[in-house]
């Protein structure tokens, strides 16, 4: 079965890369666990890794992106209290977009649908519509705003690539205001867009700080929040922690995990596999513009928006034995290893045409349902 999805977007080195089996067994013979008050040798070498491949000068390190993006939220608020400025504790995020399960995290990203039921939405936190860019640079010039967070590529919202001088022109507005930008790489970042980080596609577009997960260790839990000196000031010892966070198992893993995916053959085999797959899904489109609406996305973060329901497609692929994930704005995902073959591309592409055809069929009879 063509897996398309990879545990959305985490398993980004397939199953069981030698590599990876090689470091977990190794490591599972010496130390699991101990605990974040003595050094561990391996947050410090991956720390120093990502540290020399971004803006950051300093690693947090935790298992889930939503606790990496607690983190930021937590970064953010503590650099203004330990200024004095204690009015800045508003957090700017986009419609659309998606940080997580935890309660700061759904808030941030402000979706009605998963604060559902869980009481009234939290106090400080503000969004906007990223094209509305008027609206978010009043937001963002508030005296009380201590962060903007985006996803330089929206991934559950619809797999949208930002426009880049929206992007660049929030980083320049966050500077004028001295408001920290931070960037959310959990699904993004680690080499899926083509680059190691999405937002690296941008000249002078770095951000304060930065959530990373999912592929950084490749299927094992880990995440980082990274940050420039300056934005976590605040963030003294004893001001956050985490029991398994950057425990000596997930560190031995997630190294290795770096190590495969921020080489220049990885990436190299991303930008070359996006190529092929855009080319084929725009030559399907072409075939089935009533199935297909619009192609998106940027690497192997892709995005197929559609115009049947996209749960009923998903549906449809499993039958032809493609696996793809949903997200929002109707849209299926596909999400592959990063070690993708050109055969396996094709064989993909096969796979999803044959989903069109068989939707193509069942519309015809009015036995699927079209999207509004």
């Amino acid at each position: 079965m063509a897996r398309l999805h990879r545990g959305v977007a985490v398993n980004a080195l397939g199953h069981c890369h030698p590599a990876l089996v090689d470091a977990l067994q190794r490591q599972s013979e010496r130390l699991w666990h101990v605990g974040n008050g003595l050094q561990i040798p391996g947050q410090s070498q991956l720390a120093e890794r990502l540290i020399a491949a971004t803006f950051a000068d300093t690693a947090f390190f935790a298992n889930t992106g939503t606790e990496a993006i607690e983190c930021a939220i937590k970064t953010a608020r503590r650099h203004f209290s330990v200024k004095g400025n204690h009015e800045r504790v508003d957090i700017v995020g986009f419609q659309g977009s998606f940080h997580g399960r935890t309660f700061a995290a759904l808030n941030a990203a402000g979706n009605a649908a998963y604060l559902d039921g869980f009481g009234p939405p939290m106090q400080g936190f503000c969004h906007a519509a990223f094209d509305e860019v008027a609206a978010w640079e009043k937001l963002v010039a508030s005296p009380s705003t201590a962060a903007v967070i985006v996803e330089p590529v929206q991934g559950e919202g619809g797999a949208r690539a930002l426009d880049p001088k929206k992007l660049r022109h929030l980083r320049r507005v966050c500077s004028r205001n001295g408001v920290l930008l931070i960037f959310d790489e959990v699904q993004c970042g680690m080499g899926r867009t083509g680059r190691l980080f999405a937002h690296q596609w941008i000249k002078d577009c770095e951000p304060d700080i930065m959530a990373i997960a999912k592929a950084l260790g490749a299927g094992f839990p880990v995440s980082a929040c990274l940050a420039t000196a300056q934005a976590a000031i605040g963030m003294t010892i004893g001001s956050h922690g985490s029991t398994f966070g950057g425990n000596p198992l997930a560190m031995a893993v997630a190294i290795a995990a770096f190590d495969e995916i921020s080489n220049a053959e990885t990436l190299d085999t991303v930008n070359q596999r996006a190529k092929e797959f855009r080319a084929g899904l725009e030559s399907i489109t072409a075939r089935y513009p009533h199935i297909v609406r619009e192609i998106r996305g940027l690497g192997l973060l892709i995005g197929v928006q559609l115009a049947v329901v996209n749960r009923e497609f998903i549906n449809l692929a499993r039958q032809q034995r493609l696996l793809i994930t949903g997200g929002g704005d109707n849209v299926v995902r596909l999400l592959p290893a990063l070690t993708i073959s050109a055969q396996e591309v094709r064989e993909v592409l096969i796979r999803f045409e044959q989903t069109c055809e068989k939707a193509s069929e069942l519309l015809a009879v009015d036995a699927l349902q079209v999207a509004v």
